[in-house]
């Protein structure tokens, strides 16, 4: 990429230079944990509700950024004495500016694709059938917001022949920046669903906002069978000008289709498209692929693409693989899978996850040859070197030619293969030992199968965990916070079964402010994994204070005999100052000082010279049920009085905390200095109406299916009698998962294909029967316990429980896949 100057970037983007304009910029960075290169590297300090970007300037001067934009420059040019500032009003407009500047720098034709659904699967797919007879520049994963456009368009250079690129919204007035700088000459409409509703008036609103990515475009593709959007863009008068290239199903259209025939391997698609019939296959039979892939084929119509080419890419159209997988590997390593696909791009981001994988010392990047990269292979595998390195990554082992051929240009040590079959064929278990190791191949190289030689568990019925609504989350619960209140995040009883040492790392990555366990074992567990953010102990056993010194963490201090032994492990260790959490008796009566002990507390705290008060906190019991609002409000009101009298009597002052994540939703005037968040980050809220993702999906699927006759019974103890004939199928999960006996006979109901499925007699130990009757089921298909359709509450119920006690009971032997989507 051609480097522009800070001075020339000052100008673009209407912002006051000061320092060194001739500084050369190649690189956009918005995050000071993602660095790839700090030379050329131009940080735009962005702020948020909760988050602000020129807090990190001086760290990232101190790592070797030199240009920065920002907008509250105070001092920052004398703390960065050769660093050069664009100051600007607003540094997000700023960023933007640029990127519009940057695509107007080439001529060649941009695509942008809106729309509820299908946006990244339309992206990958036409990149699939067009890659080798154009360089295409793409957004990487699904960066389509105010934020992930201008980072898209950036990657733009002199070798781009087409752009394609998403733009996804979530309230009013924002396409209307995205169009600003895509500039548009062709537009893919999708659909209109239901996501981000919330922001808008009404559907017809929605829609209106999403069709301002068109204006000014030369041809907009869409479906006409969806009749809101037919009627606004009809209805658009900024439209007026552009050629409308519509699809049909139902009636007449400039791409008509005239016959959908679906196999067991796929579907038929035949169309009439100026006065000529075109039959594709594609290798997918659900409607929403074909309904992508129709998309798809207008588009390479519309650019007049060769048919023959049209018909060989989309008969092996690839599954798109929407999320970078994490999951537990041999020999105590972490695997991140993508085997997707292999760009410099999207290795960038598949590096800097595997950068923060701070559980293991050493970092293994597994890569195969990158194809269609525009770039000479020289200059390509060098800046594949670069990025490695500056990754940390310790070291690589590369499959392809290619990657043989240039093996030279790596510093970090390597081994070379030319394919997979020679790497499988040489591979040892051994080889691996604590490491994260980063899976980057290209799809016909099928690095599935070295994925399966190093996973750790082959149990087919896995937990999910979907990191992206976990940060979802998190960012919703932050948004409701005052400015400067803290957040301790629980993540006691492996973060709620969704496993400690991952979620702590993404929980560091994000900043939190601390991190609560239960017990001593599982903070050192934290320590182990290189966590390093404080820990609090909950529930600290006196005969584990030696240990917890050991490893750092900060007790809970909840009675009078613990403060007092606590106290003389500290001088044992001859500590000075060790930070102690003192719990605190309003209500809840579970554990904690009461009123009646606060001079005794003051007492020993104050004889207590080696140890200080970090923070005072209490536990709210009927946060979630508006029946005892006024009795949490109670809890609040003898907290405040009780800290108050505390501080005084210290001397000093500390954090306070009492509100849980009902309590963060529900009673924002008493967020004092720290929050607790728990349950909430997992997408359980206590508002009937909540803007939370669900985060944790149980599934398995099917082993096998028998047809019974009426009469017969299932299971043991024969609970299952069939007053018809029956078709049942056998899941491999049972109550050593954690599926607990009492949803057997009927009692609960699983998903398979869109359709809820009973259980049927008693649940085994590791097999559970479903009836699935009357449905059009296979042996393999996916059975979904609970996930984003069928809700954990709902399971809750039925067991006449709670959540907690389902997420927390699957079981350890059930493999957990993180991801981010």
């Amino acid at each position: 990429m051609t480097a522009y100057s800070l001075g020339t970037i000052a100008s673009v983007t209407g912002g006051r230079l000061k320092g060194d304009g001739s500084l050369p910029v190649k690189h956009i960075l918005i995050d000071s944990r993602n660095i790839v290169n700090a030379e050329g590297s131009l940080f735009f300090a962005l702020k948020g509700r909760n988050h602000d970007g020129h807090n990190y300037v001086t760290e990232l001067y101190g790592q070797g950024v030199r240009a920065f934009a920002v907008s509250d420059p105070d001092d920052l040019h004398s703390l960065c004495p050769d660093a050069g500032f664009v100051i600007v009003d607003n540094t997000l407009r700023a960023l933007q500016e640029l990127a519009r500047h940057h695509r107007r720098r080439f001529r060649c034709p941009l695509i942008a694709i809106t729309g509820s659904n299908g946006k990244t699967i339309i992206k990958e797919w036409l990149h699939y059938c067009l890659e080798g007879n154009k360089h295409i520049t793409r957004s990487p994963k699904s960066y389509n917001s105010q934020v992930g456009v201008p980072l898209s368009l950036w990657l733009m250079d002199e070798s781009t022949e087409l752009g394609i690129f998403e733009a996804g919204i979530s309230m009013p007035g924002e396409m209307k920046h995205l169009q600003h700088m895509i500039m548009p000459d062709i537009g893919i409409m999708t659909n209109i669903g239901e996501a981000h509703q919330e922001n808008f008036q009404n559907m017809e609103q929605k829609i209106g906002e999403k069709l301002k990515l068109f204006y000014g475009c030369r041809s907009l593709v869409f479906c006409q069978d969806h009749q809101a959007i037919r009627n606004a863009i009809e209805h658009t008068p900024e439209l007026a000008g552009v050629h409308l290239f519509r699809w049909s199903v139902t009636s007449k259209a400039d791409l008509q289709v005239t016959g959908l025939v679906r196999k067991k391997t796929g579907t038929l698609i035949r169309v009439i498209c100026d006065h000529k019939t075109v039959e594709v296959t594609i290798p997918f039979t659900d409607q929403a692929s074909v309904e992508n892939a129709l998309h798809c084929l207008s588009l390479l119509l519309l650019l007049k693409t060769d048919p023959d080419l049209i018909r060989e890419r989309m008969a092996t159209l690839p599954v798109v693989a929407m999320r970078l997988e994490q999951k537990s590997a041999i020999n105590g390593c972490t695997i991140i899978n993508d085997t997707y696909n292999s760009d410099i791009n999207s290795l960038a981001i598949a590096l800097d996850m595997l950068n923060r994988q701070v559980q293991h010392k050493r970092k293994v990047l597994i890569l195969s040859d990158i194809l269609q990269s525009g770039k000479k292979q020289a200059e390509l595998y060098m800046t594949v070197a670069s990025m490695a390195e500056e990754k940390k990554v310790d070291r690589i082992i590369g499959i392809g030619e290619a990657l043989k051929e240039y093996r030279h240009v790596f510093s970090i040590p390597g081994t070379f293969f030319s394919s997979t079959d020679e790497f499988l064929q040489r591979f040892k278990a051994a080889d691996f030992m604590d490491e994260a190791i980063l899976l980057k191949g290209s799809r016909q190289f099928e690095f599935e199968k070295i994925a399966a030689r190093l996973e750790q568990k082959q149990h087919i019925t896995r937990l999910e965990i979907n990191l992206s609504a976990l940060t979802h989350n998190l960012n919703h619960f932050r948004s409701l916070l005052h400015p400067g209140t803290k957040m301790l995040v629980m993540v006691k009883a492996l973060s709620y079964g969704s496993g400690a040492s991952e979620i702590a790392n993404l929980l560091q990555y994000q900043r939190v402010d601390y991190l609560g366990v239960a017990f001593a074992d599982e903070g050192v567990s934290l320590r182990q994994a290189g966590i390093s953010l404080p820990v609090i102990v909950m529930n600290p056993d006196p005969e584990y204070f030696d240990t917890i010194i050991q490893y750092r963490l900060e007790p809970e201090i909840y009675n009078v005999r613990g403060l007092k032994m606590f106290n003389e492990a500290v001088v044992r260790n001859q500590e000075v100052e060790y930070p102690v959490h003192i719990k605190i008796d309003t209500g809840m009566h579970r554990m904690g000082f009461a009123e009646s002990q606060i001079g005794d507390l003051l007492a020993g705290l104050n004889s207590s010279r080696n140890i200080r008060v970090k923070s005072v906190f209490s536990h709210l019991a009927a946060s979630d049920e508006h029946a005892f609002d006024d009795f949490t409000r109670a809890q609040i009101s003898l907290f405040d009085s009780l800290t108050v009298r505390l501080a005084d009597g210290l001397g000093y002052t500390f954090i306070r905390h009492i509100l849980n994540s009902s309590g963060i939703e529900r009673f924002p005037e008493a967020q004092f200095d720290m929050v607790r968040l728990g349950i909430g980050l997992y997408g359980i809220s206590s508002l009937a109406s909540s803007r939370l993702r669900n985060v944790s999906t149980l599934k398995t699927a099917i082993s096998q299916i028998k047809s019974l006759a009426a009469g017969e019974t299932v299971g043991y103890g024969r609970k299952g009698k069939l007053t018809r004939d029956s078709l049942i199928a056998a899941i491999p999960i049972g109550y050593a998962d954690g599926l607990n006996r009492r949803l057997g006979n009927g009692k609960a109901s699983f998903l398979v294909k869109g359709k809820m499925a009973p259980v049927i007699g008693n649940i085994c130990m590791d097999t559970t029967m479903i009836d699935v009757t009357g449905m059009d089921v296979r042996e393999g298909d996916e059975v979904v316990i609970f996930g984003d359709d069928c809700p954990v509450s709902r399971l809750a119920e039925k067991m006449g429980t709670i959540p907690y006690e389902v997420f927390t009971s699957v079981s350890g032997r059930v493999k957990r896949v993180y991801y981010h989507d």
